[in-house]
This record gives structure tokens, sequence and C-alpha cells, in this order.
């Protein structure tokens, strides 16, 4: 699965191989960017692993987003930042510098101020069921397609996104999906 329709989103916990392989061998893949979001590190940590992640980007027609640490993507000189909604509230009005900004959203109202604060796109979730919020229910297509109504701004679904319901997430006018665990391998 791929095309610009597709957010790589990473978890090197998931990984089944050294972690820098299945970062180089997303960087050869048409993706629309590729979201270093490993949310258990340190903001030092995080730096050091980011730093690596733009040398193996380096040369390929990958497209790095840096999660949560603005601060290290400043540092590093990457211009695309993805936030937690709460972060991305408390610090939307500091990111001009950024040439692409985009959050993590669970309510279409929450899409709306997202859009109304300088969001370029949102990730909707979770749609579907995933290990990764083990315990709570899917909010659905019908919730994808009510966020998609509610703003003019892209909009990707994520949790649980697969080449095997990748079509239905496109059936509600969403830009596209993010998936995790499917490119973890």
């Amino acid at each position: 699965m791929e095309g610009q329709n597709i957010i790589a989103v990473t978890n090197r916990k998931l990984c089944k191989r050294p972690f820098f392989d299945v970062f180089r061998d997303l960087t050869k893949k048409d993706l629309k960017t590729i979201v270093l979001r490993e949310k258990d590190l340190s903001e030092l940590e995080y730096y050091e692993l980011a730093k690596e992640c733009i040398k193996i980007c380096d040369g390929t027609r990958a497209v790095l987003t840096l999660h949560n640490f603005v601060d290290a993507a400043r540092e590093l000189g990457v211009k695309r930042i993805h936030l937690p909604y709460p972060v991305f509230l408390r610090k939307a009005e500091y990111l001009s510098d950024f040439d692409y900004v985009s959050t993590s959203i669970h309510k279409p109202e929450e899409a709306v101020t997202a859009q109304e604060m300088g969001a370029d796109f949102v990730f909707a979730g979770h749609v579907f069921q995933t290990d990764c919020k083990k315990g709570l229910a899917p909010r659905g297509l019908d919730f994808l397609r009510n966020v998609v109504d509610a703003v003019d701004i892209p909009v990707y679904g994520i949790g649980g996104i697969s080449p095997h319901n990748i079509s239905e997430i496109m059936g509600t006018g969403a830009a596209g999906g993010c998936m995790m665990s499917g490119f973890m391998l």
C-alpha cells in the first residue's frame, strides 16, 4: 500500500527487524510523509533518532515529519511537525516557521479548531479497531465522514488502516490514511 494518500507512522517497538532497516525501506515508498512518532523517548533521545532518520532520508524523495518535539524539529531544520492535539493548542501560534503543521483529533469540533488555528491537515481517529488503542471502541467511518465534512483542510484517517480497508477510508472523502503496524515489519 503506497501512494500520496498514505502516511507512514513509525513505532520502532513494533519492528520485527532493526528499526533503521524498516525506516530505510519506508524512504523507498511513495508516501505523503513519514511521521517519526516515538512517544517513549525523551527529547534528547528523539533528537538523536531523528538525526539518523534525516541522514537516511537525504538523497531520497522521502518526506519526514517530526512528532511532538518542536524545538528538536527546529534545531534539526525539519519544517514539518505533527503534534498531539493538546500540544498543538498550546503551541499553534508559535509554529509559523514550519511549512506543514498537523495534529491528531478525536472529534469534528477539534478538527474545526485545528483548522482555525492554522493546521494544514489532521489525523482523525481511531477509525478501526487497533492494538494501539486496546479496549477503546473505534470511532468508525461515520465519524471520519463527519470530520471530513466539518473542515476544508485534508483529513487522514488513522487507526487500524490497512490495504484491505483504505478504499473505505477514501470513500468518506478523506485525503487518505495513516498506517503504522503494516509498515513496521
